[in-house]
């Protein structure tokens, strides 16, 4: 789990989102997000998951994973980004940090879309919740 800070954005008055409500299609030639999505990119929204046990320690965001993962799943090429996680960079000076995949969070942030390289890690993502603040779900 990680170090727990008071939303910023009430839970109750972020959009909900799911994994499964990310995405229109996807392929070899890249990702086609939903239409709903896209209404709600920068706006506060609301997605539940699992953090994955961290990429890098210099690493300034975690990852959100629909089921608990014990190992990188999201190991990949921009081409072969799963649908099932989103990247998380938390609000302030990011106190947080990784204890355990199994406890299920809540993350209320504002959602970001498409294709974006982390300068520090040189991860590359598809989806993120910016500024987001994380509690026990």
């Amino acid at each position: 789990m990680i170090a727990l800070a008071p939303t910023a954005v009430a839970s109750e008055s972020a959009t909900p989102l799911r994994f499964s409500d990310l995405y229109a299609t996807s392929g070899p030639l890249g990702v086609a997000f939903s239409e709903s999505a896209q209404r709600l990119r920068g706006l506060p929204v609301r997605m539940t998951g699992y953090l994955a046990p961290p990429l890098k320690a210099e690493a300034s965001f975690f990852v959100l994973c629909a089921q608990p993962v014990a190992i990188c799943p999201f190991c990949q090429s921009d081409a072969d980004w799963p649908q099932d996680i989103v990247v998380i960079y938390p609000h302030g000076d990011g106190g947080w940090r990784f204890r355990s995949a199994a406890e299920r969070v809540e993350v209320v942030g504002t959602l970001d879309l498409g294709s974006k390289l982390d300068p520090t890690t040189g991860f590359v993502s598809q989806v993120r919740l910016l500024s987001a603040l994380v509690r026990r779900g």
